[in-house]
Parts: structure tokens; C-alpha cells; sequence
């Protein structure tokens, strides 16, 4: 997996480029075209469960990550968000997302969470159902409901809707909608890495819009260019 040099304090990085032209109306059939990945992601996501078991086991006794469950567990978020990003979180891309656990860094949607070299034994007994419980509220409302291991309705959701219609109309993904809706799932994949013990760096309370990583943003900006 890449080293995310740079980003010790923010070790989960979620990037994505909004795909210009899109087809106005390919949206409307995206839960179609989906349907085999949420099928593969079913069994891809009881897998997740049973790895992450294992892995509480793991931390608890030698405060390490096993590296190939670590990896296992990355492919399916970093899947999942591929599928996410071209369907109904987020619409930003007509390229069908690849059956794939690796890294596939020309596709537009990308995720990364640093591997830890070591995690807190005492940490991993309460991240997930008392720590995290903060942040569980906010993104239930980000959410609404969750369906075959990534998310359905709510925020996002409605959002993505607008989008879509306002694709149908114009042929144009608002930038500043775009925005908001990486930012609100940026805020998920970072609370899904904590709760699933990839990381002991609690998620910031805190909507970091775009398609960039604040810092690569930052730098962007300092550059003279766009960000993503």
C-alpha cells in the first residue's frame, strides 16, 4: 500500500476528480448497471465483519494490524467507494468501476488509510461502540440508512439527487454541490476506518470539502492551480 508521507496526523485520504463530460441521463440507470458489484459487495463485506474480528483479537494481544487482513479491509472501503462515487453517493463519474480490492489509481474516486505500525491494545476495546458514537450520530443524518456495506438515503443522498437532475437540465455538475457532497462522504470513509481499527487517530469534527485533501488542496492553491 502507498505511504501517505505527510499525512502521519491524517492518515485516511480520500481523493476525487469530478469526470467532465457526464451523461445526462446514464444516472438514471446506474442501480442497474451497480447491481453486480452490490452482489459481489455483499459477500465482500460479510468478509470485512470476520476480518475485523480477527483483528480486534490481534491488536488486543500484540497491538498490531495483521497486514494482510489491514489490506483485505482497505480493498473492500476503497470498492465500495468506487462504487459510491459512481453511483449514488456521489454521481461524479460514467466509468464503471472495476471488480477490484487494489488501488487502481487511474480511477477517479481513490482511497488510502496508512498502515499502523502499531495501535493502542487499549484503544481497540472502545472505539467502535462508545467512542465513535459521536460521530454515528452526525453521519446518520449524512446517511439515513445502510445497505450492503456503504450507505443509502439521507443527506447524501438528496444531494446526489439534485445533482442528477441538474445534470438531466444543464449538463453540469455544480462545482460547489460536488464539493459538499465528497466532503460529507470524506467525514463517512474517515469514521469507517476508525470504527473498523485501521486507525487510532480520532476523526475530525469537521466538513473538508472538495475533491483534495485539505493540505493537497492547500498546495494547489499555492501552485496556482485548480483544486480537483
Amino acid at each position: 500500500m502507498t505511504t501517505l508521507a505527510g499525512f502521519t496526523d491524517r492518515p485516511v485520504r480520500v481523493v476525487a476528480v469530478l469526470d467532465t463530460p457526464l451523461s445526462r441521463w446514464l444516472w438514471l440507470v446506474k442501480w442497474i448497471l451497480v447491481i453486480p458489484h452490490y452482489v459481489v459487495l455483499v459477500f465482500l463485506w460479510i468478509g470485512f465483519a470476520l476480518v475485523s474480528v480477527i483483528a480486534f483479537f490481534g491488536i488486543l494481544f500484540t497491538g498490531r494490524y495483521p497486514r494482510s487482513l489491514f489490506d483485505y479491509n482497505l480493498g473492500v472501503l476503497r470498492w465500495s467507494w468506487r462504487v459510491a462515487f459512481y453511483s449514488y453517493n456521489a454521481l461524479g463519474t460514467d466509468r464503471y468501476p472495476p471488480f477490484s480490492l487494489g488501488e487502481e489509481p487511474e480511477y477517479p474516486a481513490r482511497l488510502d488509510i496508512a498502515y499502523p505500525e502499531r495501535l493502542s491494545r487499549g484503544l481497540v476495546l472502545v472505539k467502535w461502540w462508545l467512542l465513535a458514537i459521536p460521530h454515528y450520530v452526525v453521519i446518520g443524518f449524512f446517511l439515513g440508512g445502510f445497505r450492503l456495506g456503504w450507505w443509502s438515503g439521507g443527506l447524501v443522498s438528496v444531494l446526489t439527487v439534485i445533482a442528477g437532475v441538474t445534470l438531466a437540465v444543464t449538463q453540469k455538475y455544480p462545482r460547489s454541490l460536488f464539493d459538499l457532497v465528497l466532503g460529507l462522504n470524506r467525514w463517512v470513509l474517515r469514521v469507517a476506518a476508525y470504527a473498523a481499527l485501521m486507525t487510532d487517530t480520532y476523526p475530525p469534527f469537521r466538513l473538508d470539502m472538495g475533491g483534495s485533501e485539505p493540505a493537497e488542496a492547500t498546495q494547489q492553491r499555492a501552485d496556482g492551480e485548480t483544486p480537483s
